[in-house]
């Protein structure tokens, strides 16, 4: 049913866009979608975020609830620290960083399609001096390769760089690619000057363990990382646990919003480690 409506829905859309009025119908849609946004509101910090589809209004609906473990954490950093946001998506970890402990953030987000949300997002935010992004994908070395998308929906996620598997270590269904220069830590730092951070958050849905791994020179100078760890994926569980220890960090918490402990496949597995030093 749903396969035939979108058929119907792709029908009319293409009809109606081939007129000089329905393009320019159609061109209005899109620059009034862009123009959402919602007001979010978290222990005394006031965010505004772009909500130019359903996925986008989702993110802003559940800021408070879908990861409370990560706010925690971000909550106890010191304030003025440096933090990088490895996997930034549309940037709310970002901003919140920025704002509510007046952080120096550097955020790494590869999809084309996240890009203009997170800058809009960042724009919204009045955090475009605080924020910086970087639209490279980190990796465990200097390379080029591709950025396999399973998604092209702003706001989507599951995407992976180099690699064919995805968040649960099974290949992932993909439906955009796209070649893209990725680096390491360690390239961040001396390549592209980028300050060394205090705070490290990794949520890149797979590759987590190769990030850690091409970047211990510069983890065993940070204070703390949370990364997103899937338990059920033992090549990412245990190559990112061994690179934490090797860099001197040590599992301080691992935790989930209580919803997923109901949910089904790779979530219920899925945990936000908070490592310290």
């Amino acid at each position: 049913m749903k396969a035939h409506i979108k058929r119907v829905i792709d029908g009319a859309v293409a009809l109606v866009g081939a007129t000089t009025l329905g393009r320019y119908c159609f061109e209005r849609i899109m620059d009034s979608l862009w123009e959402r946004a919602e007001q979010v509101e978290h222990r005394g910090c006031e965010l505004t975020f772009s909500t130019a589809n359903a996925l986008n209004k989702y993110r802003a609906d559940t800021f408070a609830t879908k990861e409370p473990e990560t706010l925690r954490w971000i909550e106890s950093i010191p304030q003025g620290s440096v933090m990088w946001d490895v996997g930034a998506n549309v940037g709310l970890y970002s901003c919140y960083a920025a704002k509510a402990r007046s952080c120096r953030v550097f955020a790494f987000e590869p999809s084309v399609f996240n890009l203009e949300t997170l800058a809009r997002n960042l724009f919204l935010n009045r955090l475009t001096d605080q924020v910086t992004i970087v639209p490279l994908p980190l990796s465990d070395q200097l390379a080029i390769n591709k950025l396999r998308l399973t998604s092209t929906t702003w706001g989507s996620a599951l995407s992976t760089f180099a690699q064919t598997f995805g968040h649960d270590g099974e290949p992932i269904r993909q439906v955009f690619e796209f070649s893209t220069l990725g680096l390491s830590m360690v390239d961040a730092v001396d390549r592209l000057k980028i300050p060394l951070p205090d705070y490290i958050k990794i949520d890149v849905d797979g590759i987590e363990h190769l990030i850690l791994l091409g970047g211990i020179p510069i983890l065993r100078r940070v204070r703390g990382v949370l990364v997103e760890i899937n338990d059920g994926f033992a090549l990412q569980a245990e190559g990112a646990s061994r690179c934490l220890r090797e860099a001197g960090l040590s599992l301080e918490e691992k935790a989930h919003a209580d919803c997923f402990d109901h949910a089904s496949g790779a979530a219920r597995q899925t945990f936000n480690q908070i490592w310290s030093r």
